[in-house]
């Protein structure tokens, strides 16, 4: 398809004689929003604020879409699908500032002319705003998840968890603050958890037949399923389903998300080894890195800790980067461990949780083969 050079000459006199402001980003060309400095009078868009267009001729844009969609009502955002020659892809979103004018736009918009055989779709978007995460580790806490998922991603509201049969360990509802968060967040929190965690979890929208997801999601854990932090550390952990018992899930991430510390404790005569594959520390997770450091003929690792913040659970958390001068990669992470009676010992508590977690993931990708 060829780019009607026309419009697009007339689409930018538009914007320089109206001192209009528009941001490309992620195969979308954004107008107004929170970040675009545009003064608004009133609290941000809630719910059904929006409405889909579809059905728009590829050579038209901004110059013509917003100020019809403006005459409606004030826009708080307009958004128009590109692609990477120039036209648009026949679709766009306008965001008002109550559910009441985007319904007025509805009305009044649908059907509306733009050319020889072109007519408007105008319909309510629906913004989902919801995921579901699966395959999370039976040891999973609420809050815990909470904070580790408000590190990895921007706008998470709050998580509910799911558990029982015919769910594989846990499974949790996470609420967003906008459906951009949220999609942000479904493209990216996969590949973190396997990076910073080696987890492979599952992420989908949540469903629509799901229960209505404006209601709030219970703050409270099921009982017996989430024990407080306090009552947690030094218990061992919850055998996982078959599923996620190779691999394993590094203990680090139990301790994120609320597990119990590092292990410490050598297997003991007459009790049950751990599940295979999983990987058991007996000895301090600074020395086994530094052994097999040594024994890979890397040289010794550096770490870099940093503290980050205090989460309102009690929990301390950390940002490390370790560098193994032979290794492959430098490894970078968080964790979060509890308060000690000094610095010296939650700095080295900390350096001991991302030890653990480097190790975990030299041990998952064969890098030390």
């Amino acid at each position: 398809l060829v780019v009607n050079l026309e419009r697009v000459q007339a689409l930018q006199a538009w914007v320089k004689s109206t001192n209009t402001k528009l941001t490309q980003v992620n195969g979308q060309r954004k107008y107004g929003g929170v970040h675009a400095g545009v003064v608004w009078d009133g609290p941000p868009p809630g719910a059904r604020c929006e409405v889909f267009i579809s059905q728009i001729p590829r050579d038209v844009y901004e110059d013509l879409l917003i100020p019809l969609f403006s005459s409606v009502g004030a826009l708080w955002e307009f958004r128009l699908m590109m692609n990477f020659s120039g036209q648009n892809r026949g679709f766009a979103y306008a965001k008002y500032g109550t559910a009441a004018i985007a319904n007025d736009a509805i009305h009044l918009l649908h059907g509306y002319p733009l050319g020889p055989g072109a007519r408007l779709s105008v319909r309510c978007s629906i913004e989902k705003r919801h995921l579901c995460i699966q395959n999370l580790p039976a040891s999973t806490r609420q809050e815990e998840l909470l904070q580790v998922l408000r590190l990895l991603s921007a706008g998470v509201e709050s998580v509910a968890l799911k558990a029982g049969p015919g769910i594989e360990g846990v499974s949790a509802v996470v609420a967003f603050s906008s459906h951009h968060a949220a999609s942000m967040a479904k493209k990216a929190l996969g590949e973190e958890f396997k990076k910073q965690f080696c987890l492979d979890i599952s992420i989908k929208w949540l469903s629509a037949e799901k229960p209505n997801p404006d209601k709030p999601p219970p703050q409270k854990a099921p009982k017996g399923l989430l024990p407080s932090p306090l009552k947690h550390l030094g218990q061992t952990s919850p055998r996982l389903p078959p599923r996620l018992a190779s691999p394993a899930v590094p203990t680090a991430f139990c301790r994120a998300v609320g597990g119990p510390p590092t292990q410490h404790d050598t297997h003991v005569k007459g009790t049950s080894p751990p599940p295979r594959g999983q990987v058991m520390f007996s000895v301090s997770p600074v020395l086994l890195l530094q052994k097999l450091s040594e024994a890979s003929g890397w040289g010794d690792p550096h770490y870099e800790i940093l503290f980050s913040h205090a989460g309102p659970d009690g929990f301390l958390y950390f940002t490390y980067k370790v560098h193994v001068p032979g290794a492959p990669t430098t490894f970078r992470g968080f964790v979060m461990i509890l308060p000690g009676h000094c610095t010296s010992t939650m700095l080295e508590e900390a350096r001991r949780a991302a030890a653990q977690q480097v190790l975990q993931k030299v041990c998952s990708s064969g890098l030390s083969a």
